[in-house]
Formats: C-alpha cells, sequence, structure tokens
C-alpha cells in the first residue's frame, strides 16, 4: 500500500460531521485550604482553557488529516457559541452550516482540577431534543451543504445533547443516499436503531451489548459476526465497525469479517479515541472503499492519541509513520 499517496488524497476529500458539538473548558489551580463558608476546597485558578470538545473534536481529527471539513450543528445565540465558532475556525473547520438557536445554550463542560486531579465538572447544556423549528434550520443548511460542497462522506456523532433527532437522522441518510454520499455514524444508546440503511457504523462493544440487550461478555470472531447479523437485522446497514477498548476493533462487510488487535501502546488517556477512530475510518473509507484497510488504519490511530492526556487529534505525520512501520 502506497501510504503517503493515500494520506495526499485525504486533502481531495470533502466531509461533513453532523452532531452534538460542545465546548470544553479547563480551569487549573492549586488548593491550599479550605473554605470558612463550607466545608469545600477552595482552588486558586491559575490557568484557563477552552477547547473544541464533543462532534467537534471528530472534526478536529478530520482537519488535522488535511480534509476540507464543515461542522453542522445547533449552538445557542450566547457567549459560549460565539467562543466555540471562534475555536472551530481557528482549526480550519468550516462553520457557514451551524445553526444558532434562542431556544438552546451551547454546551459547556467545566473541568475544575487541581494537581492533575478533576476537582469538579460543571455541565451547562441543554440535552432535550432541539425543538422542531431549529431541526428545519438544521435540515436547510445541510441541503445547502450538499448543493454547495458534494462531500465525499457525511459523519454522524450522537452525543445524546438533542442535535440528533430521529426525524433529522433520517432525512439526512435519505438525501446521502439519494446524492449516494457515504454516511458513517458513531452512536449513542438513546437513537441507536434509528440510523437504518448508514453505511458505517461504529459504536463500541458496551453499546452494542446495551442495545441488542445482550449479557455475554464473551469477545471472539464468531460472537462478533452473531452480533453484526443481529444489527443489520434491524439497522440494514453496509459494515459494521465495532471499537473492543484494548481488544483492538472488529469489522464486518458481507463476508469479510476479522478482529484487529490493538498494538502495544503505553496509554496515557482514552478520552476521545473513539471520535478519532470514527474520522480516519471515514477518510480511509472514503478515498480506497477498501473495508480491511479502514479498520487496520483506524485502530493505529485510536491507539496513538491514548499515548497522550487529554483529548486531542490524531497526527497526521505519526500515524503516516506508523501506518508504514505496521501495515507494510
Amino acid at each position: 500500500m502506497d501510504f503517503e499517496k493515500l494520506f495526499q488524497q485525504f486533502s481531495q476529500l470533502k466531509v461533513a460531521v453532523i452532531g452534538d458539538v460542545m465546548l470544553d473548558t479547563y480551569w487549573w489551580g492549586n488548593v491550599e485550604r479550605i473554605s470558612p463558608e463550607a466545608p469545600v476546597p477552595v482552588v486558586a485558578v491559575s490557568k484557563k482553557e477552552q477547547r473544541i470538545g464533543g462532534a467537534g473534536n471528530v472534526a478536529l481529527n478530520i482537519a488535522s488529516l488535511g480534509a476540507e471539513v464543515s461542522m453542522l450543528s445547533v449552538l445557542g445565540k450566547d457567549g459560549d457559541g460565539e467562543q466555540l465558532t471562534g475555536l472551530l475556525q481557528q482549526n480550519n473547520i468550516e462553520t457557514r452550516y451551524l445553526v444558532h438557536s434562542e431556544n438552546r445554550v451551547t454546551t459547556n463542560k467545566i473541568r475544575i482540577i487541581s494537581r492533575n486531579q478533576h476537582m469538579m465538572r460543571l455541565d451547562a447544556e441543554m440535552a432535550d431534543d432541539i425543538a422542531a423549528e431549529d431541526e428545519d434550520r438544521l435540515l436547510y443548511a445541510f441541503e445547502n451543504y450538499i448543493a454547495a460542497e458534494g462531500p465525499a462522506i457525511v459523519i454522524l456523532e450522537d452525543y445524546n445533547k438533542g442535535v440528533l433527532t430521529e426525524n433529522v437522522i433520517n432525512r439526512i441518510i435519505a438525501l446521502c443516499k439519494k446524492q449516494n454520499i457515504l454516511t458513517a455514524v458513531d452512536p449513542k444508546r438513546k437513537n441507536f436503531f434509528a440510523y437504518e440503511g448508514v453505511d458505517i457504523f461504529k459504536p463500541n462493544l458496551k453499546e452494542v451489548k446495551e442495545g441488542l440487550n445482550i449479557l455475554n461478555d464473551e469477545v471472539n470472531l464468531e460472537t462478533l459476526k452473531q452480533k453484526h447479523l443481529l444489527l443489520q437485522e434491524k439497522l440494514h446497514h453496509r459494515i459494521s465497525l465495532i471499537t473492543l477498548s484494548e481488544k483492538g476493533v472488529f469489522y464486518q462487510q458481507e463476508n469479510d469479517a476479522a478482529i484487529i488487535p490493538t498494538h502495544i501502546r503505553s496509554i496515557a488517556d482514552v478520552s476521545g479515541a473513539g471520535d478519532t477512530v470514527i474520522a480516519v475510518a471515514a477518510l480511509v473509507f472514503a478515498a480506497t472503499a477498501n473495508t480491511r484497510l479502514m479498520a487496520e488504519v483506524a485502530n493505529i490511530a485510536g491507539g496513538l492519541v491514548c499515548e497522550e492526556v487529554g483529548t486531542v487529534a490524531v497526527n497526521k505525520h505519526n500515524l503516516l509513520d506508523e501506518c508504514k512501520k505496521l501495515l507494510n
């Protein structure tokens, strides 16, 4: 495989990420005393940082690999929404198709950290389904996006925050099918079986077991093939890509199925690995239509970001080097 050529192809791809984008805020400080007002620690804040989270992290990974990416979501008409829009733009993520709603607040997860330990997390969010008028505005923005950009693939990234309603999911998949645009989804429990007809369905094993109401903990090729068939009965999708934590990833398309084991890594933090896997899988499949290669490269990428502390996008050059070393 000519990985140099493959990675160059990424820059020719246009990708849309649709879902629950959020602001990740970090406050760092030291605890040196207990409050006189209540038995709680006083954190003397020394540093603040804001990062792109949720579905935005998928878009960050796409941008990091050199593809052209647009973010579609519903934000609040608030300061957090403005801050998040600015961060997306700074990271070469197109924001013109974002919807700003007076009915919502922008999701902001504030983490208070002292001596590398989480002291508290404050969540400002609305997790109810978006209103019908916001659905219409989002779908109108998506129709305009398709007409203007002609994407190779659309990724639906669900964090159960209300942007991906059943109606939005069904309409987006139908529009993509009509325009012969590939679709990939990273689902959550609430709308797990709403993604009927999607091309790539990428849950983790825990989500599959919960969705299918399966208690069996065995992880081998035969049991995973059975899970693929059970999913396919409900979803009629093309490809299952199931992440298996430390055991790697499983993929199946028709009769082609395998478990791709993880490569030995020094794991620092697993947060955001699923975002990287769906982003890399979508790009590789859009460029090659090779299911096994998609799973192999996505598996390497997911492991790479676990070596970093915090949620980070995969580094294109590191991933290219690892693919050359491990897959050739």
